[in-house]
C-alpha cells in the first residue's frame, strides 16, 4: 500500500530553539516534520521560514487539531488549508493524532483519548479516508499518551487495528507513547505489536519522557534524551518491518550542544536502515 512513499531517514521535529542547528549544512539531518498549527495560517515571515526549510529538507506536515474523534465532522476550511499546505511542501504524507481536540465548537486544549468502541472505530476510519481524498496524500494516524483508562471493550491496538479497516490511511507509531502507556497501564509492548498491522506503520516518533512527582506515573514530556526501551522498541519494530521514516522529538530542555541529538539521530538511521530496502534519506 505505501511501497510507492520515499524513504526519508532520521528526521527532527522543526522547533524554532534548533533553528541554527538545522541551518548548520554540516549536522546530519535528513528531513523535517513541522507542526502544522504554526504555518498553516501563518504570516508571510513564517512561510518565508517555511519554503527556506523546504529548500534543504523534505518537510511533513504532522497535526494536532484535525480532531478525527470529536462528535463532530472535521473542519472543511481547516481541511482545504491543511491540503495548500501539504501541496506547497510537496509532502509525501500528512500526520495527526488519533485522538479528539474538539467538541461542541469548545478547543479543548489537549489530545482527547477515544472510547475504544468498534462503532466509533468505523466513524474515525471513514473520516480518514475522506480527509487522505481532500488532501491527495497519505494521511498517518499517531497512537497518542493517556493518563486515564476507561473501561472499553477493544484494547488500544485493536481499535488502531478497526480503525485501519475502514481507510487506507498509514499508522505513525510513537514508540514513546506506546512505551509510557505500557507501563501506565501493564500491558506488554510485544503484545502490542502483535495485534497491530504493521505493515501499515510508516513512520515512527521518538522521544524522552520523565516520571512524575509520586514516581508512579511516566509523562510524555519530550524533555529527555530517548530512553534504551524505546531504542529496543525501534530495533524490534525495524526486525518485524520496513519503515519509511524515524522522527526524533524534543520540546524542552534543547541541550546547548547539537552532539546529544546529533547521537540520537544517528542510532535512529542506524536502526533503520537494517532492514528498510531503499537507502535511508533518499527521495
Amino acid at each position: 500500500m505505501f511501497s510507492h512513499l520515499p524513504h526519508l531517514g532520521s528526521g527532527l521535529a522543526y522547533r524554532g530553539e534548533l533553528a541554527a542547528a538545522v541551518g548548520n549544512p554540516s549536522n546530519r539531518i535528513d528531513w523535517l516534520e513541522i507542526i502544522t498549527e504554526q504555518f498553516l495560517f501563518a504570516p508571510p515571515d513564517r512561510r518565508e521560514v517555511l519554503g527556506e526549510l523546504r529548500q534543504r529538507f523534505p518537510v511533513v506536515p504532522h497535526g494536532l487539531e484535525l480532531s478525527l474523534g470529536a462528535p463532530e465532522e472535521p473542519d472543511a476550511h481547516y481541511i482545504d488549508a491543511l491540503a495548500r499546505l501539504v501541496a506547497e511542501l510537496d509532502a509525501p504524507w500528512f500526520s495527526d493524532h488519533l485522538c479528539f481536540t474538539r467538541a461542541g465548537g469548545v478547543a479543548l486544549g489537549t489530545l482527547v483519548p477515544l472510547p475504544r468502541f468498534r462503532e466509533l472505530a468505523r466513524v474515525v476510519g471513514n473520516r480518514a479516508r475522506r480527509v487522505q481524498k481532500a488532501v491527495g496524500v497519505p494521511l498517518l494516524l499517531e497512537n497518542i499518551t493517556y493518563y486515564l483508562d476507561l473501561p472499553s471493550p477493544l484494547s488500544e491496538a485493536q481499535f488502531i487495528t478497526e480503525v485501519m479497516e475502514h481507510c487506507e490511511s498509514g499508522i505513525l507509531l510513537d514508540l514513546t507513547n506506546l512505551d509510557i502507556n505500557s507501563r501506565n497501564h501493564g500491558y506488554g509492548t510485544d503484545e502490542f505489536l502483535d495485534s497491530l498491522p504493521l505493515e501499515r506503520v510508516v513512520q515512527v516518533h521518538l522521544a524522552g519522557g520523565e516520571d512524575g512527582d509520586d514516581g508512579h506515573m511516566a509523562l510524555d514530556t519530550h524533555t529527555q534524551p530517548v530512553p534504551e526501551p524505546v531504542w529496543n522498541l525501534l530495533d524490534e519494530l525495524t526486525a518485524r518491518t520496513s519503515l519509511h521514516a524515524t522522527l526524533l522529538e524534543r520540546d524542552a530542555h534543547f541541550p546547548a550542544d547539537f552532539t546529544e541529538l546529533q547521537t540520537e539521530l544517528d542510532r535512529a538511521r542506524s536502526s533503520l536502515a537494517r532492514t528498510s530496502p531503499v537507502s535511508a534519506g533518499t527521495t
